[in-house]
């Protein structure tokens, strides 16, 4: 996708906000979340998001359009559990094609109207591959350290089926996202190679881990400088964090990245920190305001919303970043001080 290489030179590219936060505002109940279709499905099936990319096709697509309409560049797909291994929680592992490929669909049909709309803008669909509910580098049971509940060869399988569909379907990228095991990462990146071999084709891959907490360290235990050397084997577009931490708290782990990466670097906090009701209280002028110290510093090319954020933040940081020139690629890395 030569044009996505050729935006990020032009200008800071915007990625959207949360899915979960806008489709929170739909209010949807069990029955809307079976639809017709899976009225007499076995399971409950309410809090599966992803299934509502066919039971709720207009409300996904609606979302994508308010925050391209507020924006955005780049959509991610509403497939952040789209894995095989996640979907066994409620026992849809046979849909992970369909899920993925209509996803896919509904996103690229709503960004192409907007690029025939706004022609110099061309926007893009970022195909959201999440970390699974499972870890391949630590043991669930604190007494059999040795244990591990998925092996690497299983996540491979599932990510290339979860990234078949998502190209099938319309992708213009990868995005896997909300690292919190690199070894998880890792079987994701191993399987788009294999299908871009296979496939004889290019795809632009984004990267995305997530800090944990204030020792800026991902959950399996790596800092930020070591998450992005265990990746750099990969030809990557970009790579960065999103998720755990608000646009204060993740500056200084940006800035670990930044400065010793040639990649585009990327950036979707949450919108503050969660209060104690687990909501996200952080207005889209405060986060703006935050994202600007990133801007002042050069430390990004890709910036978006995690948890929290609606089209009122995208729309607040879309103006902010396109009063700065996009920070410079393939520079020479600098010096680990």
């Amino acid at each position: 996708m030569k044009d996505i290489h050729k935006a990020l030179r032009e200008r800071i590219l915007i990625l959207d906000g949360a899915m979960g936060t806008m489709l929170q505002q739909y209010k949807f109940v069990e029955e809307d979340f079976r639809g017709e279709r899976f009225k007499d499905f076995h399971k409950l099936v309410q809090g599966n998001n992803d299934l509502l990319s066919i039971t709720q096709p207009k409300a996904i697509a609606e979302v994508h359009a308010k925050y391209f309409a507020a924006g955005a560049d780049i959509v991610e797909t509403n497939t952040f559990s789209g894995t095989s291994i996640a979907m066994a929680d409620y026992e849809m592992e046979d849909l992970v094609y369909e899920l993925n490929f209509e996803s896919a669909r509904i996103a690229k049909e709503v960004a192409n109207e907007f690029t025939e709309r706004e022609p110099h803008k061309p926007r893009f669909v970022a195909g959201a591959m999440g970390p699974t509910n499972k870890t391949a580098s630590m043991s669930p049971d604190v007494n059999d350290p040795g244990f591990r509940a998925i092996s690497f060869d299983q996540l491979r399988v599932a990510y290339k089926q979860q990234a078949e569909a998502l190209l099938d379907g319309g992708c213009d990228l990868l995005l896997v996202e909300t690292i919190f095991d690199t070894l998880n990462a890792k079987a994701a990146l191993f399987a788009i190679e294999e299908i871009k071999e296979e496939r004889n084709i290019d795809i632009p891959v984004m990267v995305s881990g997530t800090i944990t907490d204030a020792s800026g360290r991902t959950l399996s235990g790596q800092t930020a400088e070591a998450f992005l050397i265990s990746i750099s084997h990969i030809p990557l577009l970009s790579v960065g964090f999103n998720c755990a931490l608000g646009a204060k708290q993740l500056t200084p782990h940006l800035a670990v990245v930044a400065n010793r990466t040639n990649l585009a670097v990327s950036a979707y906090p949450n919108a503050g920190l969660p209060n104690a009701f687990g909501e996200y209280d952080e207005s889209p002028v405060q986060m703006a305001e935050q994202i600007r110290e990133y801007l002042d510093k050069k430390l990004i090319n890709i910036i978006g919303g995690c948890c929290g954020t609606t089209p009122s933040h995208i729309k607040a940081i879309a103006d902010i970043a396109a009063q700065y020139s996009p920070r410079p690629l393939n520079q020479p890395i600098n010096q680990i001080v």
